[in-house]
């Protein structure tokens, strides 16, 4: 006897971390909620091919097209699309390999039968060892995502008498310049430079949001001739804007870099927190 709701969480459970294991591993930005999306699409794939009249559903062709539906909903924006869904497939074929084994030794908690996950346990059982899977996938694979020593450095901002130290990673694959020099730009939080304001003077969260106004807010004020408005593209914005500022002296790690832009950006610049700022390859 198969329980149709066990068996579509179950699978939605295992997509979910399918996809976000294959996230992590090919250093992919994480949608939470389109991640759920891809993985409720293979739930109800799974939950389908129970039904009269659908094992049409178990053709390797039908398998393979949710497989590149899922990948869609879950990194269809990813620029490296081509890379995620090679690691989700082959994550996936670890994973069945692995129940698999576990299958030939005789256990009998979690089965794989054409391509679709069942067991026979209590499903809070199950609910309970997919948070505990869950958790552990999030520790390894943030352990592993952690950047060495030489990537990460500590910039030093200094605007006037006041300065900000932040935890700055060098990236190769920024490419962020100033538009009018062509030197490269430190991309950093902007809540993480208030400190390098004096009071009342620094852009608030809303100019940070918001900055064609803001700019026009504070070029008034003392900050007015080292404000500028910078353009950027990334995944999902063709053409955006940063309010930056121009500090008198950034230092990263040894190496003095001089007046450089520094752009105040209204989000975190990484999902993980290992680092507050950005800036290209020295």
């Amino acid at each position: 006897m198969v329980y149709i709701d066990e068996l579509f969480l179950l699978n939605l459970t295992v997509n979910y971390l399918l996809l976000l294991s294959a996230g992590k591993l090919a250093g992919e930005r994480l949608r939470r909620l389109w991640l759920g999306a891809g993985a409720a699409l293979g739930g109800l794939y799974a939950a389908a091919v129970c039904f009269p009249g659908m094992g049409f559903l178990l053709h390797p062709l039908c398998k393979l097209a949710v497989g590149v539906a899922m990948l869609l909903l879950a990194y269809g924006r990813s620029p490296r699309l081509l890379r995620v869904s090679l690691v989700f497939f082959g994550v996936s074929a670890a994973f069945g390999g692995g129940v698999f084994a576990i299958a030939l030794l005789g256990g009998r908690g979690l089965t794989l039968k054409n391509g679709i996950f069942y067991s026979g346990m209590d499903l809070r059982l199950i609910l309970l060892s997919a948070a505990g899977c869950y958790t552990l996938l999030t520790l390894v694979f943030r352990r592993g995502a952690v950047h060495t020593p030489r990537e990460l450095r500590t910039a030093v901002v200094r605007l006037g008498e006041r300065t900000v130290s932040l935890v700055t990673l060098v990236d190769t694959g920024h490419t962020l310049t100033d538009p009018v020099s062509g030197r490269m730009v430190l991309v950093a939080e902007g809540r993480k430079l208030e400190d390098l304001f004096p009071p009342g003077s620094g852009p608030d969260s809303w100019a940070l949001t918001h900055p064609v106004e803001g700019m026009e807010k504070l070029s008034q004020g003392a900050l007015g001739r080292r404000l500028r408005l910078l353009p950027y593209r990334a995944v999902g914005v063709e053409c955006g804007f940063l309010l930056a500022v121009r500090a008198d002296s950034v230092r990263v790690g040894g190496e003095e870099l001089g007046d450089l832009l520094v752009a105040l950006s209204p989000t975190p610049v990484s999902d993980g927190g290992n680092c507050t700022a950005l800036i290209g390859a020295l």
